[in-house]
């Protein structure tokens, strides 16, 4: 009589391979970098959404919602004030500060009144590395060296994509 299927050792062999396989995908992939991305990812899409949404504004009303130069968090509450009058012409909507939530500390406008630009500082080395993150923060000098950002990899690193 001949048993069928595998024998105990059988087993344990193919779950330490599945098991080898596992531990190199994860290091492959590095979660931690991929949360990063997807964060820099969601922050990325709220700066182009607000760029957006204050350009519209300044070509309905001929304004800027400031009346000065600005360079400010968009959690502050001035900007929020902001935020507020851009909604109302319609051109963000009405839950906007809600949707965007703690995306909206890390990023800073730079406003005159003629012009925006919409900044991020990026957490993910893809990011970093993007030809986008550019901009030194002083916000108006950009760098053709990506050596003057500092190295992608370490919280030193100082370049912001911007949009502008």
């Amino acid at each position: 009589m001949k048993n069928r299927g595998f024998t105990l050792i059988e087993l344990l062999i193919v779950i330490a391979l599945l098991g080898a396989l596992a531990v190199g995908l994860l290091a492959a992939l590095d979660p931690f970098e991929q949360l990063k991305k997807g964060t820099d990812t969601g922050v990325r899409n709220t700066v182009s959404e607000l760029h957006g949404s204050i350009i519209r504004y300044y070509a309905i009303k001929n304004l800027m919602p400031w009346q000065t130069n600005i360079t400010l968090v968009a959690s502050d509450p001035q900007v929020i004030s902001y935020i507020q009058d851009i909604i109302s012409t319609g051109e963000l909507k009405s839950d906007f500060t809600q949707l965007a939530g703690n995306q909206l500390g890390k990023i800073t406008l730079v406003g005159t009144s003629e012009s925006i630009t919409v900044c991020f500082k990026p957490e993910s080395r893809a990011f970093r590395s993007d030809p986008n993150t550019k901009y030194l923060p002083n916000f108006s000098e950009t760098t053709n060296n990506p050596e003057n950002c500092g190295d992608p990899g370490t919280p030193s690193f100082q370049c912001l994509w911007c949009v502008k």
